[in-house]
């Protein structure tokens, strides 16, 4: 019995905290001893049937401790890292058909709880500082044997555009769709390998995008900076029609923009106001 209900699950990756409530509410059912009902004492003895200890470890972040039954899904075991995370950037685009080359990272993002900044003044001044220097990036790196996870902190989007996927290793779970996906890596391309390979998922994007549903997402994502002028660049520059790109065309163009960070002797593309790498 004890076994089947493993076998049963959907998922293969639990927390210590998931065991508690499977011990708690099963106990019983299982008509478990009482020296086993502990969960280092029943996670011992459940060694023996095939439930592992992983330690999903962090240079910066306390060690995730995970276990997982029969054979191990990475894909799984990286959206482990958040309670209701779901795959994001470069590993959305894999998943999306955007790019066929798989990620080394797996990708996931756990939105962070609703905020209110208000909108901020943008300036030149501001613009141009800011993006003189190296992208953040999230220091939330967990690798375990060849698996290796980077959980992104992204902001509240009450789950926009995310839709289930099915990855390599069989997991069935959410990702940004297509569009949302294009938009995230025009915003942190290091997250997708760099603007070259920003460009080529727009390229095999090219006859799947919606440009209403991209520009709807776009402004429901309410970013400060004018991320419309490095989408429509991608777009132009991997042979979008006019029409499709219009759009983004109407929306207002009041600053100079940059394609990415920290960018060496860029140069300027006047068309979208745009700073873009030098022979890019």
């Amino acid at each position: 019995m004890l076994i089947r209900f493993f076998e049963q699950q959907q998922r293969h990756v639990f927390r210590e905290s998931d065991l508690k409530a499977f011990l708690y509410q099963r106990a019983d059912d299982w008509h478990l001893p009482q020296r086993l009902r502990s969960v280092p004492k029943f996670t011992d003895y459940m060694a023996q049937h095939g439930l592992q200890k992983i330690a999903f470890k962090s240079e910066h972040y306390r060690t995730a401790t995970r276990y997982h039954w029969a054979q191990l899904r990475p894909y799984e075991l990286a959206l482990s890292l958040g309670r209701h995370a779901y795959f994001s950037h470069a590993t959305a685009m894999f998943l999306r058909g955007l790019t066929d080359q798989i990620p080394r990272t797996i990708y996931v993002n756990e939105e962070q709880t609703p905020k209110n900044f208000g909108v901020p003044t943008l300036t030149q001044q501001g613009i141009d500082r800011a993006f003189a220097g190296r992208q953040r990036t999230s220091r939330a790196v967990f690798t375990y044997d060849s698996v290796r996870a980077l959980l992104v902190s992204g902001k509240w989007t009450d789950r926009l555009e995310v839709g289930q996927v099915a990855a390599p290793d069989g997991t069935v779970a959410d990702a940004t769709k297509l569009e949302r996906t294009l938009i995230d890596i025009s915003v942190r391309p290091d997250y997708a390998g760099g603007p070259y390979q920003v460009l080529q998922a727009y390229i095999a994007g090219r006859d799947k995008l919606s440009p209403r549903v991209l520009v709807a997402t776009l402004k429901k994502l309410g970013h400060a900076y004018p991320y419309h002028q490095v989408i429509g660049f991608y777009m132009t520059r991997a042979g979008y029609s006019t029409k499709e790109i219009e759009p983004l065309r109407r929306l207002p163009v009041s600053f100079d923009f940059y394609l990415a960070y920290g960018m060496n002797d860029p140069h300027y593309e006047a068309d979208w106001r745009l700073f873009v790498p030098k022979d890019f």
